[in-house]
């Protein structure tokens, strides 16, 4: 199957409330949260897609949009990928757990949740899995900070010009992730 017929099946065996995209030959298929489950049991169970092998789950933040949780799945038998994508708010950053429909998808909601602080309804362990111990916040998290940007000087040239010798360069970037100096941090 093309990505649009792929598309195009799961639109049709989904409902007009889930919408299919094909950008640079791959499809993109947004679900409600709310049918999060149905929707990736369907690519998978379904004999034209057959969507059968979990390949990966993660997020994005999208800052006051909430979160894009995706779940990348790939047909072992007709040989194409599907990616299934929702959104859920910020303030209740929750899905139900994938693993009755995939076991694979375990460690993944555990790194997804450890990431960005999304609950995954029905976990049975959703317990830290690559940060230290006493760790406090999501650091894939837009509003996370840096500390360590924040404590030593950013390596490397920035821009052109840009030397430690005394040469005249362009104002001083901050790299990504670090706040103004003063705003945060001890002084």
């Amino acid at each position: 199957m093309t990505p649009d017929e792929v598309g195009a099946r799961l639109v049709e065996l989904l409902g007009d409330d889930v919408t299919a995209e094909v950008t640079f030959g791959a499809v993109t298929v947004d679900v409600p949260a709310d049918r999060w489950i149905e929707a990736v049991s369907v690519a998978a169970s379904d004999e034209q897609v057959a969507a059968d092998y979990f390949d990966w789950l993660s997020a994005v933040d999208e800052l006051t949009d909430g979160f894009s949780v995706l779940v990348h799945l790939w047909s072992l038998t007709l040989h194409h990928h599907v990616l299934l994508r929702t959104r859920i708010p910020r303030e209740t950053a929750v899905l139900p757990t994938l693993i009755g429909v995939f076991k694979g998808a375990s460690w993944h909601e555990r790194e997804t949740h450890e990431m960005f602080g999304i609950d995954f309804a029905g976990h049975p362990g959703l317990v830290p899995l690559l940060l230290p111990e006493g760790f406090e916040g999501h650091p894939l998290r837009k509003e996370f900070v840096l500390a360590s940007r924040v404590a030593k000087q950013w390596p490397g040239a920035k821009e052109p010009g840009e030397h430690d010798d005394g040469s005249p360069s362009r104002r001083r970037m901050l790299p990504p992730g670090v706040p103004e100096p003063g705003t945060w941090g001890p002084e």
